[in-house]
């Protein structure tokens, strides 16, 4: 992490809160799991399914723990910080299974506090180790993790970027509005509030146009200006980036002055607190992305999806943890990059999903560095909503998938109603990555996996015991998400 993104007093109170975390951790072992995404990849989702299979002893083969039978009992435990929400995942979990619904995302932060009793692999361990391991798991949305780049700008920095982003591919038009305006103003001229609260709002307008459905663009901060919660309307949130501003400093009452404090603001009252307070006490953390919905909108969406992820991976402390780092700055030592919904894929294509993630986050390992970090990443799907067949077509067998549509959803012309199942075929992905994210000018950006259809399903229908138990929910690699996760402390 760039020493420009904390101050004297930020690495102070991180220190003691490592202090205090550590302290604790000596009598009852635990790890901090962050757990976030970018828009609509299933953070909610995969924290319902990982706690519900490990309660209800789900089919975890790779969980080497579960498999061999070491692990004797998983509970929930009271909320450990009582400032901040519990993730209510009984309310999710109900949604899942009984009414085979997808639970609602997640808007802002919550914890979750789980413990395993295990039994040591090794006699050593089970001399020394007390045998449980408690899991803090971090629900926070992936909006707040693209802001931490801006701690490192300032007013001019954070302008010119976003600027220069807004006038490139497809951002040009949603942006032209905003930048109309903002060209339009003079920034030494006197800061007035209803244009300030103009500015915000064109700027928030396109902001939502690239994070919508058709487009699926992931570079999106300020995050807050997506969800704003209990911060609409406050000063924090009304002001915007202004093209071509000059090198001097601002006169104090002037428009410039107006948004390069409130900027100043935003990050002292929204972002520092986040990452001294949360992210920089995170242990393990887990980055899910929908990888299949930026590919079907095509190569701009690839490649801003590439971006993102650099600018964000960017922001964690790799490294492995010694006694003095876990004290005064402790480093996320596994970091964990999720392609989520290869359910909605055949299994063919997953190792293809897995290469595209895997060349995704490339520039952003070359980055932070391989050193220490643990990185992985993987194609998963937190529920599995389809099964897997095949049919015959023209005389050839075609790997298709089996699943209830989503009501509304369109397929050939027809449009389900959210009970009836259908099969499709829903293509296949590239052999090579490379072009993906460099698509050829004489080709048109649309249509880049021309093949690819990507339907929303409905969760799963569950089978019952005979005693009326819901069994666990199925997943496509869970298991080896948790294995790699804190498998190791499990050992």
């Amino acid at each position: 992490m760039p020493p420009s993104l904390t101050t004297f007093t930020d690495d102070a109170l991180i220190a003691f809160d490592n202090l205090a975390d550590r302290a604790t951790g000596l009598v009852n072992p635990t790890i901090r799991l962050g757990v976030t995404g970018l828009s609509r990849a299933g953070k909610t989702v995969f924290i319902s399914s990982l706690v519900h299979n490990l309660l209800h002893g789900g089919r975890l083969p790779l969980f080497e723990a579960m498999r061999s039978g070491r692990v004797s009992s998983v509970r929930l435990e009271p909320q450990p910080d009582d400032a901040i929400p519990r993730f209510q995942y009984e309310d999710h979990i109900e949604a899942l299974v009984r009414d085979r619904i997808w639970p609602e995302s997640t808007r802002a932060i919550s914890e979750l506090r789980l413990t395993l009793d295990y039994q040591s692999a090794s006699g050593w361990g089970r001399f020394f180790s007390p045998g449980r391991l408690t899991i803090d798991i971090v629900d926070y949305p992936g909006e707040w993790l693209l802001d931490l780049p801006l701690l490192a700008q300032d007013y001019r920095t954070f302008s010119n970027n976003t600027v220069a982003l807004a006038q490139t591919g497809i951002r040009r038009d949603l942006a032209r509005d905003w930048l109309a305006l903002a060209t339009s103003l003079d920034p030494h001229a006197a800061a007035d509030e209803m244009t300030a609260r103009r500015l915000s709002e064109s700027f928030a307008a396109y902001l939502k146009a690239c994070k919508s459905d058709e487009r699926s663009l992931s570079t999106l901060p300020p995050g807050r200006f997506l969800m704003p919660g209990d911060l609409e309307g406050s000063p924090a949130l009304t002001f915007a980036p202004l093209p071509n501003l000059p090198e001097a400093r601002f006169e104090k009452g002037t428009l410039g002055a107006m948004m390069e404090r409130r900027f100043e603001a935003y990050k002292s009252v929204v972002v520092r607190p986040f990452f001294r307070e949360h992210f920089a006490r995170i242990d393990r953390q887990i980055v899910l992305i929908d990888a299949l919905q930026a590919l079907n909108r095509g190569t701009e969406a690839v490649q801003d999806l590439e971006r993102a992820l650099s600018d964000v991976l960017a922001c964690f402390r790799p490294g492995t943890n010694s006694l003095l780092s876990s004290l005064l700055g402790r480093r996320i030592d596994k970091v964990l990059v999720a392609a989520t919904k290869a359910d909605h894929l055949h299994h063919e294509s997953h190792d293809r999903l897995e290469a595209i993630t895997r060349r995704l986050v490339d520039r952003a390992i070359e980055r932070i560095g391989m050193s220490g970090a643990g990185i992985d990443v993987m194609a998963m799907a937190s529920v599995r909503a389809t099964r897997e067949a095949t049919v015959r077509q023209n005389g050839t067998l075609l790997p298709v998938i089996t699943g209830t549509p989503m009501a509304g959803e369109e397929i050939g012309g027809e449009i389900f109603d959210g009970n009836r199942k259908t099969a499709i075929f829903p293509g296949d992905l590239p052999d090579k990555t490379d072009s993906l994210f460099e698509a050829p000018d004489s080709k048109p950006e649309a249509g880049l996996v021309p093949h690819l259809n990507i339907v929303r399903f409905r969760p799963p229908d569950l089978d019952e015991t005979q005693k009326g138990i819901k069994l666990s929910v199925p997943h496509i690699r869970l298991d080896r998400a948790l294995q790699f996760l804190f498998g190791d402390r499990l050992a």
